[in-house]
């Protein structure tokens, strides 16, 4: 059984004016594409809904009087339907599932929380970490309506905002002859163990940052973990290379570690902004648009 809201609202305004010409007159379409309308709902619900008299109108059949009561009855809930995406689509109210990279949120989610906490109080984010791919999925699948990512591999279906640029640094143990330097260059680590950042992407973005100056790292450590490869450095086992430096030199058992800016030129990682590309956005998906365009102007 298939047939339209339309096909509905037309039989409703026929049975109001008890004509096909008198309903056609009012919704400005043609009599005999009334009729056809009214044809194919009767063919499609197995039911004859009208009494066709000649040079009288129609009246409906008992059927059809049925079936009225419960069309109007549903093209009612089709209206509030329709009224509660409206109101969802232009709330800044309620509910919003943001994706975060996962070394991203720890930077950036608690204050852009306090951000949209003071902006938008009736706006209630639920933050989703994960890696590049397993967000971008989310996005797609529209478990997620945004998310902030590095632009690394993004897919052709998602379209992206740029927010901040953040320039790669070589991560040093304090006692490192290099430690006390302005900068450091990374052909003066060639030969030195490195403890690489393993995810997805990045793992790559930073052995490329050597290969442009034609130098093979010697990788001794991987961890998917931030603060893993920053205490490893502290304590002496290697260097790394990373984009986000925290607030504090600590670990988080105590020791301490060297940021220092890289001497040659290196790609520097964009952070965007990213949502599906075909998908209108709804005014709470703005609102935390604005509120991050606002945040990252700042720092």
């Amino acid at each position: 059984m298939q047939y339209t809201l339309k096909q509905l609202q037309n039989l409703i305004s026929v049975s109001e004016h008890g004509s096909i010409s008198a309903a056609a007159s009012h919704l400005f379409i043609s009599q005999p594409a009334l009729s056809t309308s009214i044809a194919q709902l009767e063919k499609s619900l197995g039911l004859s809904l009208l009494i066709r008299h000649h040079a009288r109108g129609v009246s409906l059949t008992p059927a059809g009087a049925d079936f009225l009561a419960r069309a109007r009855s549903l093209l009612t809930h089709a209206q509030e339907i329709e009224e509660d995406v409206r109101e969802l689509r232009d709330s800044i109210s309620g509910d919003l599932a943001v994706g975060c990279f996962v070394t991203l949120a720890p930077f950036f989610v608690p204050r852009l929380m306090s951000d949209l906490n003071e902006s938008h109080p009736q706006l209630q984010i639920r933050f989703i970490e994960g890696t590049l791919d397993r967000l971008q999925q989310l996005l797609k699948s529209g478990d997620i309506e945004v998310a902030l990512l590095y632009a690394l591999e993004l897919d052709s279906e998602l379209h992206s905002e740029d927010l901040a640029v953040i320039k790669p640094h070589v991560l040093l143990p304090p006692d490192h002859p290099l430690a006390e330097g302005k900068s450091v260059s990374l052909k003066a680590l060639q030969g030195e163990s490195m403890i690489l950042l393993d995810l997805p992407h990045s793992r790559e973005y930073f052995q490329q940052l050597f290969q442009h100056l034609g130098i093979d790292p010697r990788i001794e450590q991987r961890s998917a973990s931030f603060e893993l490869v920053r205490g490893l450095v502290a304590r002496g086992h290697g260097y790394s290379v990373l984009n986000l430096q925290p607030a504090s030199e600590l670990t988080y058992d105590g020791a301490r570690v060297r940021c220092l800016p890289i001497r040659e030129k290196a790609m520097p990682l964009r952070v965007v902004l990213v949502r599906l590309s075909k998908t209108r956005q709804t005014r709470r998906s703005e609102a935390f648009a604005q509120t991050c365009r606002e945040f990252f102007a700042r720092i």
